[in-house]
């Protein structure tokens, strides 16, 4: 048995030689606002633990309660014996919360995406998707094999060119609510009006903004969720109608055929939950953190995108130039880290600046004073 055919040593010393090979770094502990690595403590401004509950006494006390009860895994898979009272509880729990009749929970965003299109999709559907989406759309349509056709990123007239002339019977939408590296929000009115004229589903990924918004989105066919972001916990779910849930149910693979998350995790998910509705002081927190961030990088003059979240990228072009900047930064005891092709287009390499309830006031002070040191640093 060999990979030599693969070239995998050419191959890695391509992406090294571009500055786009990529390595874990193990920290010892720690979320957000710190972590720690190597007995250094660092601001960490790269998490999206948007509210700052992922290391919730709360969290911890549910998890320490359940695990009494229920041990580790969940043994099975959901159809067979791997779902609980808790899975059931944190189902309805989530249904509410997005403001659908039934949800039903994936064992993660990716694994919810490729399931929800491998499900809908057939051959002969064709799915419109905004450039920037998530991968883990990009891949459901590939998978599928579907007629797959992109739109360039938020450009409904393009899009509405195309659906004029598609005489497909299934047509699906599919897109990014929070665009996850730009931090910008989808057109979600536009693009409602543009699925009812032309008979189309509309799916959206919600990762980066649900339990973030203090009231639900409006209604789409498709609702995806993940659970690992501002909920501080673990997995996804998808959101709709009955028939839908029903369907998935029995159709969707990556639900039919993976093992149930622990129910632990159910467990620590309904508690984020109730944090999340008893303390509604994490997203004004948040929001106020984003005005000062954002006012401050525009009086630098570092160039931003016109997000409005917790996102804030900070747009530096070469590869090479964002990681000498995120490396100068965590010389200082911060964590913005680089991000680099293919994740965002060739030429637009950025430091994914990502903001938490759980930072305090002087934490984003000093975020902003190295960024300032930053330019005269890298002018």
């Amino acid at each position: 048995m060999t990979l030599n055919a693969f070239n995998l040593s050419e191959q890695l010393a391509s992406l090294q030689a571009q500055s786009l090979k990529r390595t874990p770094r193990a920290l010892s502990h720690g979320v957000t606002p710190c972590i720690w690595r190597g007995g250094k403590e660092f601001l960490n401004f790269s998490s999206n633990d948007y509210l700052g509950i992922a290391d919730h006494y709360a969290l911890r006390d549910a998890v320490v309660e359940t695990l009494n009860q229920h041990g580790i895994g969940a043994g099975a898979a959901h159809l067979i014996t791997g779902h609980t009272e808790l899975h059931e509880q944190l189902e309805l729990r989530l249904a509410l919360m997005s403001g659908y009749p039934r949800a039903l929970l994936f064992s993660t965003g990716y694994m919810a995406n490729m399931g929800v299109l491998d499900a809908l999709l057939t051959p002969k559907s064709t799915v419109y998707q905004d450039k920037l989406n998530h991968a883990s759309l990009i891949d459901g349509a590939r998978l599928v094999g579907a007629v797959h056709r992109r739109y360039p990123h938020q450009d409904l007239v393009v899009l509405e060119h195309w659906l004029a002339s598609d005489t497909s019977p299934l047509k699906l939408i599919a897109t990014d609510q929070v665009f996850s590296m730009d931090g910008t929000e989808a057109q979600l009115e536009p693009l409602r009006h543009l699925a009812d004229q032309y008979q189309a589903a509309l799916m959206i990924d919600d990762a980066h903004g649900f339990a973030v918004r203090a009231t639900p989105l409006p209604k789409v066919d498709v609702y995806m969720a993940t659970l690992g972001k501002a909920v501080g916990t673990f997995g996804a779910f998808v959101a709709g109608s009955d028939e839908l849930i029903e369907f998935l149910q029995s159709r969707a693979r990556t639900f039919c055929f993976t093992t149930a998350t622990p129910p632990l995790l159910a467990a620590a998910t309904l508690a984020a939950l109730d944090v999340i509705e008893s303390e509604s002081w994490r997203r004004t927190k948040l929001a106020a953190h984003i005005v000062r961030l954002r006012t401050a990088l525009i009086e630098q003059g570092w160039l931003l995108t016109d997000s409005q979240t917790a996102i804030q990228p900070i747009i530096i072009g070469a590869a090479d130039r964002a990681l000498a900047i995120s490396k100068w930064l965590e010389e200082q005891g911060v964590l913005a880290v680089a991000i680099r092709p293919p994740t965002v287009p060739v030429g637009t390499s950025r430091l994914r600046i990502t903001l938490s309830a759980a930072h305090l006031d002087e934490d984003v002070e000093r975020l902003i004073e190295c960024l300032q040191q930053a330019r005269i640093v890298f002018p």
